[in-house]
């Protein structure tokens, strides 16, 4: 197996998330007391959304690579950045290391293929539905991307923030944004990309009536599959 080195903290609710979901997967696939062999950088969530927020992505870029060389030096063979919106530095993060990147985009798009599934409704954060760094990345695969109207993705990046970034899971807000699903299913998606990592805490298959591609579980497993083939 492969060491993979999470590069994770933003935030760490769904940073927890990944190592739930690779250590009971290589439960499930190797059997007995196996776990993963992996490295955690956790950052501190605060200073970097601050950096969002003031639009010093350079700095925040930076501030990432710096800690994706740690993981390198702790023997990580393979990247996992947790985190969907951080992936707009994700080359900053990629041309600091020797050691591959599992990109969020190139994978969830992948799953929206074998879905069968062309035009995506996107729920992530403000950052990440307003900015062209993800949805460009999507079109790259030949995919189409409708994000929700100006009061959803205010909803939306509320939600994350506010709410899921955490801990705090209301029944409430599950309703509202599955309000701004049905809206985006009116508008012709064929599939949901839950493009945040924490909003998976939120939202499950059972919230949308066309299917919903998890982000955090797709990513998550996609490192798995690299950090666990014959040729590596």
């Amino acid at each position: 197996m492969k060491r993979i080195g999470l590069l994770g903290g933003m935030s760490w609710e769904s940073t927890a998330l990944y190592y739930r979901l690779l250590n009971e997967e290589v439960a499930t696939r190797l059997g007995g007391l196996h776990s993963a062999d992996c490295v955690l950088a956790s950052v501190d969530f605060a200073p970097v959304a601050r950096l969002q927020s003031d639009g010093r992505w350079e700095e925040a870029g930076e501030l990432l690579a710096a800690r994706a060389r740690e993981l390198e030096g702790a023997g990580a063979e393979l990247l996992v950045l947790c985190t969907n919106t951080m992936h707009k530095v994700a080359e900053q993060v990629e041309d600091a290391v020797d050691v591959p990147l599992v990109h969020i985009v190139d994978v969830t798009a992948d799953a929206a293929h074998r879905a069968g599934a062309k035009r995506l409704g996107l729920l992530a954060t403000a950052f990440t539905m307003e900015q062209p760094f993800y949805a460009d990345r999507v079109r790259s695969h030949g995919l189409e991307v409708v994000v929700p109207d100006a009061p959803g993705r205010e909803l939306v990046h509320r939600i994350i923030y506010d709410e899921l970034c955490r801990g705090i899971v209301e029944e409430s807000s599950r309703e509202r944004v599955r309000g701004v699903i049905r809206e985006l299913v009116d508008r012709g998606v064929d599939a949901v990309v839950l493009g945040c990592t924490e909003i998976e805490l939120l939202i499950g298959d059972a919230d949308s009536p066309v299917p919903v591609l998890p982000t955090t579980r797709l990513h998550a497993l996609a490192a798995l599959d690299l950090a666990l083939a014959a040729d590596g």
